[in-house]
């Protein structure tokens, strides 16, 4: 057992988020360069790729109104992965897997990804919730994270810690490796010379999954069912007898599985969780979710203790991404229609960088 890292392209996660906060800029669109060329970006070239990103957030008029106002989905993440398998129909170019065009076509679906998401959400507010639909015009000066605050509120108003927490997020989840599910689905798709929209919408047909993407939504039920039965979640002995039940199957979904606990490769740490965890803290105490996030700790304190003595296993667990992303979100106010199409939309940057990897290094 030790710490886990994670590293893009060589540079460590820890360096690229403390190196934003500390000169307090936005991060994401860094990662997606560095991402996809190898290296962090010069000043000009970052200042070209917002450039890019912003102009390509547009959708075509016509994919608006008949992809995405025509046909609700009580699924955010069916709802993108259709709309990214149509986007097929508008590009001139659509087959051709050269490198300048798979970039060209990556960074238009980064680009359009919140942009994809926020309609899919207002149009199923609309449907689903009887709500009222709204659709902002688009910033195309703005950072990922505002872009993303700024669509999916109807006061389009947000303070810069909760752009800058957003931001975090999004860095933390743009990229985890070849062999995380999702990636592996795209570069699977990759291999046998198909499309970029078939090869990305792949992406999203794991991320929904609840053993992956999908289980920062069962963490957050989870939490509510915690809140709801527990008479003190800051007291760890209570939160620990109804952890025994969940590992009994007495309690929770019935799968005897504690979500946002323990990870496939990392044992001591999940770097990502750390790195949330310290930066969410602040901003949920000042909201008012300070017992959330001490119900939460106590999660990730006493898991480990309780499955060695019900199943009799020493076994180093520790918190992954998805315990404390949810509460982000939560704290955010973004709604859980949205967490895990806003993973989606950060994970994009990867699942392209490893696709254009395949397509050059590939040969399988």
């Amino acid at each position: 057992p030790k710490d886990g890292k994670l590293s893009y392209r060589g540079y460590d996660i820890n360096d690229i988020v403390n190196g934003c906060i500390k000169e307090n800029r936005f991060g994401f669109e860094e990662v997606v360069w560095l991402l996809l060329f190898g290296d962090l970006p010069t000043e000009s070239q970052l200042e070209g790729l917002r450039e890019v990103l912003g102009e390509c957030r547009e959708l075509p008029d016509e994919f608006v109104e008949d992809m995405i106002m025509k046909h609700a989905s009580k699924d955010i993440m069916n709802k993108m992965a259709r709309c990214v398998i149509v986007l097929y129909s508008f590009d001139e170019n659509p087959d051709d897997i050269s490198v300048a065009n798979v970039l060209r076509q990556s960074l238009q679906l980064i680009a359009q990804m919140p942009t994809i998401m926020n309609g899919a959400y207002q149009i199923k507010r609309r449907t689903f919730y009887n709500k009222t639909m709204f659709l902002h015009p688009i910033r195309k000066e703005q950072s990922t994270a505002e872009y993303i605050l700024n669509q999916i509120r109807a006061d389009k108003q947000f303070t810069q810690e909760e752009a800058r927490l957003l931001d975090i997020c999004l860095m933390l989840h743009a990229d985890h490796g070849g062999g995380n599910n999702s990636t592996f689905s795209t570069r699977v798709l990759t291999s046998s010379g198909t499309d970029t929209y078939s090869a990305i919408s792949a992406g999203f047909g794991s991320l929904k999954g609840p053993r992956h993407g999908g289980a920062n939504l069962r963490v957050a039920q989870q939490m509510r069912e915690i809140m709801a039965n527990v008479a003190d979640p800051t007291d760890p002995n209570q939160v620990k007898d109804y952890l025994v039940k969940i590992i009994n199957k007495e309690a929770g979904d019935g799968s005897g599985l504690i979500y946002g606990m323990g990870h496939a490769v990392y044992t001591k740490s999940d770097p990502r969780a750390v790195i949330l965890k310290e930066n969410a803290r602040k901003l949920a105490y000042e909201k008012g979710f300070e017992k959330e996030f001490k119900t939460l700790e106590n999660v990730e304190l006493l898991t480990p203790e309780v499955f060695s003595e019900i199943k009799g296993v020493e076994k180093t667990m520790c918190a992954n991404v998805d315990l404390y992303s949810g509460l982000v979100y939560k704290v955010l106010g973004i709604p859980e229609d949205l967490y895990t199409p806003i993973f989606a939309v950060a994970r994009t940057a990867g699942w392209c960088a490893h696709r254009l990897e395949e397509l050059t290094s590939g040969g399988k």
